[in-house]
């Protein structure tokens, strides 16, 4: 009888480069992803100065084609696809019968087909989840053999646009829009959008060219490789949950304030996963939200931590840490709505310590994205 042995973590396309780079490789939703090259910090601020270049292969890139596509896919997402043109992408979600999220996603609209990005951890299961509740004549292909970059920061659009070569500018995207592009003589989708807070971009591109445009990109003096560390500082400022930790098949989309991901005509119509749950949700609101804190103290609270109003715990932080923008820490948390309200005191229960807390307007650092002169 042998022991089961783990799995051993997968390795990027640019895990060589990484460790080139002097990258600090940790486990990271089955890769093996560098956390931090000259410090979580330093990283934080170039990226909110200049330009950051984010590895995020291990995300899944989905391709779904077939007929009825649009009412198939309505069937699993809350989205509504008649508003999405080509050239656009929304933010969506998976959801289960009761309305949990399993995850958030991506979805663009390609000719003939629409384009998924699903989370690194999840994609295994999200691919089965769609398999499974799709028709069998549509088609899921996932795109193993491609790399996703994303250039985020208020430099990224001047050094990408040396080299971006198109139909048209890669100025005439604005935010959430996408196009055809070759970088160093390779084709690749650009999408104008991240998870910074930042204007940026995010880069699908063959795994066996994307060396070539890191090193292109990180050639530009604006450019910087980013950690995975600087990442999560960032996308917490900027007010972003993180699958996993903010989101879970335990967490509605309402009290996570992601009623946007919920299309408007979906929101009448239902004919979605959980709709029935969410649509009531939505009219008559939640017993806990979804919250930003700020603390005083230096020390910073971690998912896990106790909140408290007096003597009553109220809530659970899902994610938090110090924000190198601000100068002190924050953190995100579920709490009874009763306690949800902006400026309302709070403690936190910090190792053996309770710090004074209080609800904060999200997003913490306010966004910068594109969306045209």
């Amino acid at each position: 009888m042998s022991e089961e042995t783990e799995t051993p973590p997968e390795k990027l396309p640019l895990d060589a480069w990484h460790r080139a780079q002097g990258a600090r490789m940790v486990p990271f939703a089955g890769y093996e992803m560098p956390i931090q090259y000259e410090g979580i910090v330093a990283e934080h601020e170039w990226t909110r100065t200049s330009a950051g270049l984010f590895d995020v292969s291990h995300m899944g890139q989905l391709l779904l084609s077939g007929p009825d596509l649009d009412a198939a896919v309505e069937a699993v997402l809350p989205i509504d696809l008649s508003t999405l043109k080509l050239g656009q992408q929304r933010y969506s979600l998976l959801l289960d019968e009761d309305g949990g999220v399993l995850d958030d996603l991506m979805v663009s609209r390609w000719p003939n087909h629409l384009y998924l990005v699903v989370n690194g951890a999840t994609k295994w299961d999200d691919i089965g989840h769609l398999r499974e509740h799709l028709p069998d004549d549509i088609t899921l292909n996932h795109l193993e053999d491609r790399a996703l970059l994303a250039l985020q920061g208020p430099k990224a659009a001047d050094a990408l646009a040396r080299h971006a070569e198109g139909q048209y500018p890669l100025a005439a995207l604005t935010f959430m829009k996408f196009g055809q592009f070759t970088l160093a003589g390779h084709d690749v989708t650009i999408a104008r959008a991240g998870y910074t807070g930042e204007d940026g971009f995010e880069i699908s591109i063959a795994a066996d060219a994307v060396e070539e445009v890191a090193t292109l990109l990180c050639g530009e003096p604006e450019v910087k490789p980013i950690g995975l560390g600087a990442r999560d500082s960032l996308r917490l400022e900027a007010g972003l949950p993180l699958y996993g930790h903010d989101l879970s098949p335990e967490t509605s989309p309402i009290e996570a304030g992601l009623v946007f991901g919920i299309n408007k005509r979906r929101r009448t119509e239902g004919g979605y996963p959980g709709a029935d749950r969410i649509n009531r949700e939505i009219v008559e609101g939640t017993a806990r939200k979804w919250v930003g804190l700020t603390l005083e103290d230096r020390l910073p609270a971690r998912e896990g931590a106790e909140v408290f109003a007096g003597d009553e715990q109220v809530g659970t932080v899902t994610s938090g840490g110090f924000s190198p923008t601000l100068g002190h820490p924050i953190a995100v948390a579920y709490v009874d709505a009763a306690h949800a309200g902006i400026d309302t005191e709070l403690e936190l229960q910090v190792r053996n310590k309770r710090l004074p807390a209080r609800v904060a307007k999200m997003p913490f650092v306010q966004h910068r994205y594109y969306r045209g002169s």
